[in-house]
């Protein structure tokens, strides 16, 4: 029965993205709002979503949506919400949350009332006094916000963004999350060429191979819900032996990263080991100037930005050079992200196509050229 609700939260700008990795993944009644997509779909789809999304920031259950003006409302709601349906005897339950534009503002009073709420319906449930949170850990999160509550139960644990391969990274990192995003965007194919002149910790280089070789992101890492006893092990073997059965091994895809620092090419090479791709990525020192965009190559690149004046006329300097060295066109696109407004004035050419997103808190642009 697909009868869980998910609420799946992503980079501000990725939406659409996820969406469709959401449609071939099965999931139903796919509502898309600013920084989410919502579903519905079924315990196996806890381990799939957990195991095979790409951009997506962590998997929730959206256990209710309510209206909560005072303490006593925001209790009741908790209290008449099925929580044993995932929450044990024995399981641990935290709850951790934020208030927004609400009369009930206080993140550490509303901890307490819903921790309260959860306590006396699990409780009542199990016919115990006392709860003794031995078990697994069921993150219980909060959002209030406009005096209207939505309670989640987190699958993921740490962030999706942490595949598992990145433990180190370069000063100016890009999200895996996002990184896959702007590879989706890129329509990275398996047999496509993927270049990044300034590579960094080879997060694009490494998402590219993933996407090419339909490689599930989430393979090397483990899950809060893994532990729980109301999915079942089972359902875990299964997605993850589907998963590593959908891989493509004999694609032709293939990756180049350059960095003018030598510790960044160690870095990407340790990193594309660790992720299981380094047959298909290849890493070189080379500075810009030097670049060579190979023909039908897919460039894609998040370059230095500087935040004081000095190194923001470098990041200017080093556009110019970038608009000297790249070539795209049709067959031989470039996708570049960068927050600097005046990005297509130093690098001497219009985008094709922008788009907005954020990198953390930092708003950014998306310059496509692919004419």
């Amino acid at each position: 029965m697909n009868d869980i609700t998910f609420s799946v939260p992503c980079h501000f700008g990725l939406e659409s993205v996820l969406k469709f990795e959401l449609g071939r993944l099965g999931a139903e009644n796919i509502t898309v709002s600013d920084g989410k997509v919502g579903f519905t779909g079924d315990e196996a789809m806890i381990a799939r979503a957990n195991y095979r999304l790409a951009t997506a920031e962590r998997v929730l259950i959206e256990l209710g949506t309510f209206r909560a003006e005072s303490f006593e409302q925001l209790f009741q709601s908790v209290k008449a919400l099925p929580l044993e349906r995932f929450i044990g005897r024995k399981d641990a339950f935290p709850v951790k949350g934020h208030c927004l534009d609400s009369k009930l503002h206080s993140v550490p009073d509303c901890q307490k009332i819903i921790k309260k709420a959860a306590a006396e319906r699990l409780g009542s449930k199990y016919g115990v006094s006392w709860l003794e949170e031995t078990g697994a850990v069921h993150q219980l999160q909060f959002v209030i916000r406009k005096d209207i509550c939505s309670l989640y139960l987190d699958t993921t644990g740490a962030g999706l963004h942490k595949r598992g391969y990145r433990a180190v990274s370069n000063e100016a990192p890009i999200k895996e999350t996002l990184a896959a995003g702007i590879i989706d965007l890129a329509r990275v194919r398996p047999d496509s060429f993927v270049v990044d002149p300034m590579c960094g910790s080879g997060t694009f280089l490494i998402e590219a191979a993933y996407k090419a070789m339909h490689i599930a992101p989430g393979l090397r890492r483990p899950f809060s819900a893994e532990s729980w006893e109301q999915v079942g092990a089972s359902l875990w073997k299964q997605e993850r032996e589907q998963a590593l059965s959908d891989v493509v091994k004999d694609c032709t895809f293939k990756a180049q990263g350059y960095d003018i620092d030598a510790g960044a090419v160690a870095l990407t090479v340790d990193n594309a080991k660790k992720a299981g791709v380094i047959s298909r990525v290849q890493a070189a020192k080379q500075d810009i100037k030097d670049f060579k965009q190979p023909e039908g190559a897919i460039t894609v690149c998040n370059p230095p930005y500087g935040e004081r004046m000095l190194e923001l006329r470098e990041a200017e300097e080093l556009y110019k050079r970038m608009g000297e060295v790249l070539n795209p066109s049709k067959d031989s696109p470039c996708l570049i992200i960068t927050p600097h407004e005046d990005f297509e004035k130093f690098f001497g050419r219009k985008a094709d196509k922008k788009r907005k997103l954020y990198n953390g808190m930092i708003k950014c642009d998306l310059y496509m050229y692919f004419r």
